[in-house]
């Protein structure tokens, strides 16, 4: 890997450090940028997040990241969304009011409620990811693997077919997708110790 570079985005709102140890530990060159023009002249990008939907769109639109991961997707370079992330993606959050999202997955984001899950929100820990075989991303795990998750919101699955995993927290949420040149987990691949190293290399190999 050691000639691949992998250019995590820095809008003040991801787990940078744990995302450049892991990917340095990979043997891949790691870049960190908040300029529009940097990033997206990267073939591999990483959105990572945690927080606030609202105040996460607040500073994509404003530094025109917003504009610099669309056109990452148009040219059929690589991403991946983790987390805050892949929410990101979605046409509306409902968190705090309603925010429109990036609108590249035509979904929603709503937030998990104690009636459907009977559990503790947020969702926080180790959970099992459920995928397909012929999922790349998810190359020699096997599917009920543990990944660490941290969220209260979820991107529903609506107008996503194929490349979904799966994990239940009281019911069952979509936790990965992988749609194109678009990777997606709702977990931490980059906290969840050797089987999120594994699914970072996985990503890296695809790329």
């Amino acid at each position: 890997m050691k000639h691949k570079t992998v250019t995590i985005i820095d809008y003040g709102m991801g787990n940078v450090g744990s995302l450049m140890n892991a990917f340095d530990y990979l043997g891949a060159k790691v870049k960190v940028s908040k300029q529009p023009e940097e990033i997206e002249k990267s073939n591999i990008v990483i959105l990572p997040g945690v927080g606030s939907f609202n105040k996460a769109m607040n500073i994509i639109k404003k530094n025109s990241i917003d504009v610099a991961i669309k056109n990452i997707i148009s040219k059929g370079d690589y991403l991946l969304c983790i987390c805050l992330g892949m929410q990101l993606l979605a046409s509306q959050s409902s968190e705090e009011r309603h925010t429109k999202g990036l609108g590249i997955i035509p979904n929603k984001v709503e937030k998990f409620t104690h009636k459907e899950t009977k559990n503790k929100i947020p969702h926080v820990g180790f959970n099992q990811v459920f995928f397909e075989k012929k999922n790349n991303l998810f190359k020699g795990l096997t599917s009920g693997a543990d990944f660490y998750f941290v969220h209260s919101y979820r991107l529903l699955p609506e107008n996503i077919n194929n490349g979904i995993a799966k994990t239940n927290y009281g019911i069952s949420f979509m936790s990965s997708f992988v749609k194109d040149n678009i990777y997606a987990t709702q977990f931490h691949p980059e906290k969840s110790q050797s089987n999120g190293i594994k699914l970072l290399d996985n990503f890296l190999n695809i790329t």
